[in-house]
């Protein structure tokens, strides 16, 4: 009795793993029927690869995606993968079906909001876009701004560490930083694709977005918790355009170019990559 108890245990073991692969090998096909939704070239500074998981003993790969998103230059906070942009705001809010308007009666309006649960929504990521260009210019004109002040203290020693500084950051946001950011959210597909049609410069996505109160008369805005899928996968067949270090893990200034198609449901995998390319 006790071995056909252990027999019938290890049975239904294996047969729930084979259900969940299935299942989960049906959601792939199902993403990659049919022609992507869209298609971004994506580099080394919008695909970093998890140093700490790979080695020469397992053969698996992934890429994180590096996303941001921008408070509009409000504070120069450009957030990478979450965080509250200047446009998810009240109105945006309500439009993606949160209750922005406590009940009458509530005194801590801040704490009520806070205490709503997130939701998914489709996210709109925006590949070298206006986004980014704002935020480079914004970087160049501050930099250009303290040089112009440092010509006329030039003994600061401040200002000399400041201009330091803003320099080696024009210079991250031309050469590394990611150039994907969030831009906008909805709820319908079809509506946000006719408002961004360019499938090769815009890809729609699920994300995590939750309430929070930006402390101003209870005023609610949005925050960005997550996408619900930001690593890719490296088929082994690909894996070689990586140069590799004494550790088996991929060199920290390796410059590539990478196809990344999301399908039909809005989930990344990569098509091609290739070494050289800015």
């Amino acid at each position: 009795m006790m071995n056909w108890s252990r027999r019938h245990t290890l049975f239904s073991g294996m047969a729930l793993i084979l259900i969940i692969n299935g299942v989960a090998l049906l959601g792939v096909t199902r993403n990659r029927s049919g022609a992507p939704e869209s298609t971004l070239k994506l580099s080394q500074r919008e695909l970093q690869p998890p140093y700490w998981e790979f080695n020469r003993e397992n053969s698996g790969m992934s890429l994180h995606l590096n996303w941001r998103v921008s408070d509009g230059g409000k504070g120069r906070e450009y957030s990478y993968s979450g965080g509250a942009p200047d446009w998810l705001d009240q109105a945006k809010m309500e439009s993606l079906g949160f209750d922005v308007s406590p009940a009458q009666g509530v005194k801590d309006k801040d704490r009520w909001t806070n205490r709503q649960p997130g939701k998914e929504v489709l996210l709109v990521l925006e590949l070298d876009g206006p986004a980014y260009q704002q935020v480079l210019q914004r970087t160049r004109q501050d930099a250009a701004e303290k040089s112009s002040k440092l010509a006329t203290q030039p003994d600061s020693e401040e200002l000399q560490r400041k201009d330091k500084q803003l320099q080696e950051e024009v210079k991250r946001e031309e050469q590394e930083n990611s150039r994907l950011f969030a831009i906008d959210a909805g709820l319908d597909q079809a509506e946000l694709r006719a408002k961004y049609p360019d499938r090769s410069r815009y890809a729609l996505v699920h994300a995590q977005v939750r309430p929070h109160s930006t402390g101003e008369h209870g005023m609610t805005a949005g925050h960005i918790d997550r996408i619900s899928i930001d690593g890719i996968t490296v088929p082994y067949q690909l894996r070689s355009v990586f140069e590799l270090g004494t550790h088996g893990q991929p060199h920290p200034v390796q410059i590539f170019e990478a196809s990344v198609a999301f399908g039909q449901r809005l989930e990344p995998w990569l098509l091609g990559i290739s070494a050289g390319a800015k």
